[in-house]
Formats: structure tokens, C-alpha cells, sequence
């Protein structure tokens, strides 16, 4: 609370984000998720490298103690670091009001871990988050709470827009085309205009503006989509030319191959989206590929998205981001079968190898098999495998 610190890689040099600004940065205009540079250079601070297994230990650490007074049933964890609880039902249990058991939770998460927890009480989901985001971060005791009536009496004149869950720089400054710039503006505003702006997404603007949310924890726990994807994304240190890309594609599909056999799923759709140099003001390319059956071998998935990557990729274009997204998941064996073609033996071996290169990986870590690929100049397989979501692991 009184360390000035920001955590940041400075191996990436001071163009790379803060992923998280203490209290005592933030109370000198240092604002959250900020880059190195924009940090005032008359500043005295410590710069700490991101662990992200050390945050995710502790985050694990925090659930359990939610755990010891709130059934999984009611917890519904929206991040690493955040988590909603529907108390209604244990608060005549533990006959303590909304905010004494937020206060009780705090205090134990403080004892278990030394971290102080912020909360934000509301009526509904979405309520709760605004508290949070808005409230209790300013709060004496850390402490937000929000119904319908006290949102709009102390929310809707907040400024500016971005502060409330959802609403994006793009969807503030559309709005203020019409001179929108609150949220009582927006409930008061022509439905017809926002209806216009958005479309279906008016409805759920118009919903929170008022304050209202309908979707409960039991509603997400039901909840099953249509389809499943598995994919990957990786935003490169530098530009990459066409052959370099092609080769971080290659590890790309190797890795998502490999997840898939650890799921025991297999895919019949490539999508793809490649970013080119930020000089080039957002260009990018983006294409698909249909598989002629299923399969989570490499060696059908790694050149039919080599195939994808040259029919859509500008070979003159420097590339700077890559997602990959295999889709149409289906559970391994359960995929509709060709009479005309036979399961090949090559592939049943080649399943077999990446079963062995699986379980070597997660009993001895990720980088103690490779392939001859993933040494080769531009490779960024050695890196990742030793990061969490984009982030050093601190392992």
C-alpha cells in the first residue's frame, strides 16, 4: 500500500505495459496499466519482473478461503484475480449483513495471504462489478456497495464512460458523436438511436444503464455453447518477415496439436487472423481452411495452416501478431468416419509420439523436449513455454 512499484518486464524495453501499479504510484498520477515511458521519469520506483505462477498460487489461495465459506455452486471466477459470490442465501446462515461478511472474507484472505482484498457489494452481477471498479477502490475499508437507486444517484453523472464494465474507448466516442457522456444519458437517450448505434448490444447498454442485469451465477454455471474452439495468440517483439511468421505459425500449431491430444479433441476448422506492422496503420490479414476430416495430428494440421498462411498472408508485408483458432471441436473417436478412407498408420504412430512428448512435458516441463525448429533464429517456442498468458511464470 506505501511501496511505490509497478510490476513490468524490462526486458521488453519501456514500451512494454504495467500489468499492475501500486497504490502509492496511482496516488501520484501514475494511472493502471500504463507503459514504462509514461511513468514520470523523476519518480523514484521499483520495477518488479512479472510471476505469474507465484499470482495464480496466491489467487488459488484466495479462492480457498471463499471456499471454506461459499459452495463452488455460488462462486463464479471471472479472472485470475477476480471472483463474483452470490452470498443471499448464507447471510441468515452466518446472521451477519452483506457488508460484515464481505469484511469477514477480507480479514481471512488478509490472514491466509497478506493481501488486501477489495470488494463491491450489489444487487445484481453487474452492480457488484461497478462497485468494485468504481467504488471500492476508493473506499475507506475497500468496500463499494451499489442497488438500482444509489447507482443512479451516485453513477450516472460518472465521468467518463470507460470507467463502467463493457464500454470500450470505440463505444464512448461513438456515443459522444451524440452527445452522450453518461450513463443517465444513455437511459434517457431515443432506444431507438442507441438500437441504431448497436444493435442487439443496446439492449444490455440500455439494462445497465438503468442498473439492471438479469443474468445470475446459476445462469453461468448452465450455460453450454453451440460450439467449442481452441486457439492461440501471440503479439511479436518485433516485426517478422513472411518466412519468419511461417515459422511461428509452425510452433503455434504444434503447441494447440498438442493441447488438443491432451483434451482428446480434434478439429475440422482452421481460422486465422495475421496482423501486419503497426507502421501499416492496422492492416491485417484473415482467412479459413476446412479440414476433409477431423484429426489432431501435426502432421495434417501444421500444412493445412502453412497452406492458410500462404493463401492469405501479403509475402511483402512484415508481420506483428498471429491468432490461430482450430473450431468445431469434436471428442477424439467421435467424429464421423470416411468409409473410403482408412485411419492411416502413420498417423496412429505419429499419435502415439505426441502422447509420449505430452506426458514428458508436463511431468519434466515444457522446454525439456523440443523440436529442431523451435531453436531456430525468430523461434519464440522456448519463451512462451516458459510464460502464463503472454507473462514471465517466475518459475
Amino acid at each position: 500500500m506505501t511501496t511505490k512499484l509497478v510490476v513490468a518486464d524490462p526486458e521488453r524495453g519501456e514500451k512494454t505495459i504495467c500489468l499492475a501499479v501500486s497504490p502509492a504510484l496511482k496516488a501520484l498520477g501514475v494511472s493502471n496499466r500504463c507503459r514504462v515511458f509514461e511513468i514520470p521519469p523523476s519518480l523514484d520506483y521499483i520495477m518488479a519482473p512479472p510471476r505469474m505462477q507465484l499470482y495464480i498460487n496466491y489467487a488459488a489461495e484466495v479462492y480457498g478461503v471463499y471456499l471454506q465459506y461459499i459452495a463452488k455452486e455460488d462462486i463464479h471466477v471471472y479472472s485470475v484475480d477476480e471472483a463474483f459470490l452470490d452470498i443471499t442465501p448464507y447471510l441468515h446462515t452466518y446472521g451477519l449483513t452483506a457488508r460484515q461478511l464481505a469484511q469477514k472474507l477480507m480479514q481471512k484472505v488478509l490472514q491466509r495471504t497478506g493481501l488486501r482484498a477489495t470488494c463491491g457489494i450489489g444487487s445484481n452481477l453487474y452492480l457488484a462489478k461497478i462497485a468494485l471498479d468504481i467504488m471500492a477502490k476508493h473506499a475507506s475499508d475497500f468496500i463499494g456497495c451499489l442497488d438500482e437507486n444509489s447507482y443512479q444517484e451516485k453513477l450516472w453523472e460518472h465521468r467518463p464512460l470507460t470507467d463502467f464494465w463493457r464500454i470500450g474507448r470505440g463505444t464512448a466516442q461513438r456515443l459522444a458523436r451524440y452527445g452522450i457522456s453518461t450513463m443517465r444519458q444513455i437511459a434517457q437517450a431515443d432506444e431507438m438511436l442507441i438500437y441504431r448505434l448497436f444493435g442487439i448490444d443496446a439492449e444490455l447498454l440500455i439494462d445497465h444503464a438503468w442498473g439492471r442485469e438479469s443474468t445470475t451465477i446459476a445462469d453461468i454455471k448452465a450455460y453450454r455453447p453451440k460450439s467449442n474452439c481452441l486457439g492461440s495468440g501471440q503479439v511479436l517483439m518485433r516485426d517478422y518477415s513472411f518466412t519468419e511468421a511461417k515459422l511461428i505459425v509452425k510452433e503455434m500449431i504444434d503447441t494447440l496439436c498438442l493441447e488438443l491430444v491432451d483434451k482428446e479433441m480434434v478439429t475440422s476448422h482452421i481460422s486465422m487472423y495475421v496482423g501486419y506492422s503497426n507502421s501499416l496503420h492496422a492492416a491485417a490479414a484473415k482467412g479459413n481452411a476446412n479440414l476433409s476430416m477431423p484429426a489432431n495430428s501435426d502432421l495434417v494440421l501444421i500444412p493445412a495452416a502453412l497452406a492458410l498462411f500462404e493463401r492469405i498472408v501479403d509475402v511483402s508485408q512484415p508481420v506483428r501478431r498471429i491468432n490461430i483458432s482450430f473450431n468445431n471441436l469434436l471428442p477424439e473417436g467421435n467424429q464421423q468416419l470416411n468409409l473410403f478412407n482408412n485411419i492411416d498408420a502413420v498417423l496412429q504412430k505419429e499419435r502415439v509420439v505426441q502422447r509420449t512428448v505430452l506426458h514428458i512435458k508436463q511431468k519434466y516441463g515444457r522446454n525439456k523436449i523440443l523440436r529442431g525448429m523451435n531453436f531456430a533464429p525468430g523461434a519464440t517456442g522456448r519463451e512462451r513455454n516458459q510464460q502464463i498468458g503472454g507473462h514471465k511464470s517466475g518459475e
